[in-house]
């Protein structure tokens, strides 16, 4: 007989809360119809989440029925928790644009064929509501002095929250109760965050329907410091390969923390759990094996096995022999502008080494800059063609752990 799905869940580190000491039991004699909420704030997922991907990879590998719910209709509120500010207003064409590549990176996890899995939006159902008669069915069941006290709208308090996303609690449990409705999803997961707008809708439905619904919330992955994984000084770290390239995302996960490799190998792979234990439990230099294997694992199941293979090589081959293969980042300039010579700044920018010219340039004052081996210590250094290694390239370094292959077009 198969492990309980929700026992699986545990051992891997994923439950924070859960709100009926049930849901195990329901969980292992039948097949449960649960959603998970992407509010369609940027054209792609991000690492972050990626550890809610993965419990739904979870629970549908063990034959519940994942509804992923693209927020077409929340995104033009805005989700506070957790926001010291309101969201930017993002208008309703870039919400449809974005909500559209997050269905084609979903699709890549979750098997959405013969019924195994729904794709829902709730603009479907939000952007055409009454206000008035919202607030007569919904409204009257949401308590403000209870509102209040919750969690997701602490941190905002003190600045100041809007009645504009005060709203969006409302908005959240009245997914869940269409979602009941519609498809009988009983259960709600989401990140620990989102365990206040969890309780409003399972209350929604009991309150509405007079029957149970569930919730369950996840572990937020978090470096030592609290501050949320799957973040850089460059900003997120994308699912998108057009925004953050297979070898980034690699490295990212190569160059975590030591004491978060087991919670990540745990959390972010399927390997079994007496190799994420043996692996956790290396130290020192060994660590590192651990590293590469979580880098390598993850990659995997975000880019596929080849691209895995690409940025492994391109990894070793920069950190192991010293220098870089076909399959290192890669930055093409026009045969023209290669033959007039390109500055340091700006061969720096567009091999996104650095955001900015000024982050660039204090790289340079630095000492952190090399080219084909060799320190670059002027700001205003140009390269061309002329500067080609054997390889018919330049091999721009950026600190000990970045680099970009400058080629011709």
């Amino acid at each position: 007989m198969s492990q309980n799905v929700y026992d699986v869940l545990q051992e891997r580190g994923f439950i924070a809360q859960t709100t009926h000491e049930e849901l195990r039991e329901l969980l292992g004699k039948e097949k449960v119809t649960f959603y998970i909420g992407f509010d369609a704030t940027a054209d792609s997922l991000t690492a972050g989440h990626f550890l809610t991907i993965m419990a739904m990879m979870h629970m549908q590998k063990a034959g519940h029925r994942p509804i992923a719910l693209l927020g077409g209709g929340t995104t033009m509120i805005g989700d506070p928790s957790g926001k010291s500010d309101m969201r930017n207003m993002l208008t309703k064409e870039t919400i449809d644009h974005n909500a559209k590549r997050f269905k084609e990176q979903l699709s890549r996890f979750i098997t959405f064929d013969d019924d195994k899995a729904i794709l829902a939006n709730n603009a479907d159902w939000l952007l055409n509501l009454n206000y008035v008669e919202f607030l007569r069915e919904v409204g009257v069941h949401f308590s403000v002095n209870k509102m209040l006290t919750a969690e997701c709208y602490k941190q905002r308090m003190e600045r100041g929250l809007t009645f504009f996303e005060f709203n969006y609690m409302l908005m959240q449990g009245y997914d869940f109760l269409e979602l009941n409705r519609r498809y009988g999803c009983k259960l709600e997961m989401g990140g620990n965050d989102q365990w206040s707008n969890i309780l409003a809708g399972a209350d929604l439905i009991r309150r509405k329907e007079k029957k149970d619904a569930y919730g369950l919330t996840l572990t937020l992955l978090t470096r030592s410091d609290g501050v949320k994984m799957g973040k850089t000084m460059a900003g997120a770290v994308w699912l998108d390969p057009e925004k953050t390239s297979p070898y980034d995302f690699y490295q990212y996960w190569r160059n975590i923390e030591d004491v978060k490799v087991e919670e990540c190998l745990s959390l972010l792979t399927f390997l079994p759990m007496d190799e994420v234990r043996r692996l956790g439990a290396l130290e020192g230099a060994e660590i590192n094996k651990a590293k590469e294997v979580l880098a390598y694992e993850v990659t995997k199941i975000v880019h596929g096995e080849e691209e895995a293979k690409k940025a492994q090589t391109a990894a070793k081959a920069m950190f192991v022999s010293g220098g870089a293969n076909e399959d290192a980042p890669t930055f093409e300039y026009e045969a023209d502008k290669l033959a007039e010579g390109i500055d340091i700044l700006t061969m720096l920018v567009d091999s996104k080494l650095c955001t900015t010219r000024s982050d660039a340039r204090r790289m340079v004052q630095q000492g952190g800059v090399s080219v084909n081996g060799k320190k670059v210590d002027a700001i205003d250094a140009t390269f061309g063609k002329a500067d080609f290694d054997d390889k018919n390239r330049i091999l721009l370094k950026k600190g000990k752990k970045k680099f970009c292959q400058i080629k011709e077009k």
